[in-house]
C-alpha cells in the first residue's frame, strides 16, 4: 500500500540524502510531499545539484496526514531546528509511533524536539556526542533502526538506510 511521506527540509540540504530516498520511495509507489515555510519556494541543495520546489508550507499541514517522516542532512536540519513548528511537527511522529528516517545531521531536528532519550540511533560524526547528550543509544553503523527510527550517517550509507526505511512502509 503507498504510502504519504512528509519531507522537512530546506535550503543547503544534502542533495543526494533527499534523491536518493525520494527516488527509492516513488520507485515502491509512495509519494512525498517537500514541507517548508514557504509554498512554492524552490530550495538548493549544498551541493548545487538538486533544487526542489517546495510543495506545501508548515502552516497548511497537519503531521497526522502523513504516514511517515524523511529528514535529509546538511545545513537544512540545524536551519529547521530553530523554527518550533518544524520541531513541534518532527516530534508528533515519534511520539505516535510512525516511521521517523533521518540521515547525517537529520537526527539534529530530533535533539531539540527532545525525542532520542533511549533509542538507538547514528548520524553524522560531529553529531554522535549531541546525540549522547540527548540521552540517545549512539552506534557508529551504516544504518540504526529502533522501533519506528532509522538513522544513517553520510551519503555512502544511503543504501542500507533506503533499504531499511522501505521495510518499514511495508
Amino acid at each position: 500500500m503507498s504510502k504519504h511521506i512528509a519531507v522537512l527540509m530546506t535550503d543547503m540540504f544534502e542533495d543526494s540524502e533527499f534523491t536518493s530516498p525520494k527516488e527509492a520511495f516513488e520507485n515502491e509507489g509512495h509519494t512525498l510531499t517537500v514541507i517548508e515555510k514557504e509554498q512554492g519556494k524552490t530550495i538548493q541543495g549544498k551541493q548545487k545539484e538538486a533544487s526542489v520546489t517546495v510543495d506545501a508550507s508548515i502552516d497548511d499541514v497537519k503531521p497526522s496526514d502523513f504516514d511517515a517522516l524523511l529528514i535529509p542532512g546538511g545545513f537544512s536540519p540545524d536551519m529547521l531546528r530553530g523554527d518550533e513548528r518544524f520541531v513541534t511537527f518532527a516530534k508528533y511522529f515519534m511520539d505516535e509511533d510512525k516511521p521517523v528516517f533521518a540521515v547525517c545531521h537529520g537526527p539534529q531536528l530530533l535533539i531539540t524536539a527532545k525525542a532520542l532519550e533511549g533509542r538507538n540511533a547514528t548520524g553524522f560524526a560531529s553529531i554522535q556526542v549531541d546525540m549522547e547528550y540527548a540521552k540517545a543509544n549512539v552506534y557508529d553503523q551504516e544504518v540504526v533502526v529502533c522501533h519506528n527510527l532509522v538513522t544513517s550517517r553520510t551519503p555512502d550509507d544511503l543504501p542500507a538506510f533506503n533499504r531499511e526505511s522501505l521495510k518499514q512502509l511495508q
